[in-house]
């Protein structure tokens, strides 16, 4: 199966959090293909960011399509407020989901494309009788939390076990990582197979701006999937 052409997804974690509109429609400027919300409770993990509301007060500044990444400990009790709020796409950590199965049928049923994310030290087996039901497949490249995280390169075996058993499926599913994604790491997770790059702090920082930066870390991407 011949790669998908990846895609830029950025993070607005490191966003100015007091202009986050007028930062969402200049990461559309500068061309990426989503935008990704980390919305975090102050539970599962030890940060807390935004909700729905937020999100859809945002909705109308870009045209591209919105991810929730939910990294709570409850996110069934929201779903339906998140595809309200413009999220074409929802994740949802396999270990925060006691019935994995419905959560993903219900963000289907609700009109949405399903994600599952996986914390490093889960292993891709939590996933494998739940294929069918993933749109997305995300492998975390950090402990979720916090922004600005170094890249934990062991995670790139994982990476092709996702690839590989997304591959033998015969379904169409993205495979995403995220967590410290920058120049100098995203030719490992690409080569390793994935098709979709989650990128913050390595975006906010480039010092020539956010289109030089999605630019270069898009060719970097697609020259290490050409040379795997």
């Amino acid at each position: 199966m011949s790669p998908r052409p990846p895609l830029i997804v950025p993070s607005v974690l490191p966003a100015d959090f007091s202009r986050l509109g007028d930062d969402v429609a200049a990461l559309e400027k500068a061309g990426v293909d989503r935008i990704q919300w980390d919305v975090m409770d102050g539970h599962f993990v030890p940060n807390l960011t935004f909700g729905p509301d937020v999100i859809a007060a945002c909705r109308s500044r870009a045209a591209v399509g919105f991810e929730a990444h939910l990294m709570v400990s409850n996110p069934d009790d929201l779903l339906a407020r998140y595809v309200d709020a413009g999220c074409e796409l929802v994740i949802v950590h396999a270990e925060t989901c006691t019935h994995l199965h419905k959560t993903l049928s219900q963000i289907r049923a609700l009109g949405a494309r399903s994600g599952v994310a996986l914390n490093p030290a889960t292993g891709i087996e939590a996933v494998r009788h739940v294929i069918d039901l993933c749109d997305l497949l995300l492998v975390m490249t950090v402990n979720p939390g916090f922004g600005g995280q170094a890249y934990i390169a062991t995670m790139e075996p994982k990476i092709a076990e996702a690839r590989a058993l997304i591959d033998g499926s015969g379904f169409d599913i993205e495979l995403e990582v995220d967590g410290g994604i920058s120049p100098s790491t995203i030719a490992g997770a690409a080569a390793a197979g994935a098709d979709v790059l989650v990128a913050g702090s390595a975006l906010f920082r480039d010092p020539e701006g956010l289109e030089h930066a999605v630019s270069d870390l898009r060719s970097r991407a697609v020259a290490a999937q050409a040379a795997s």
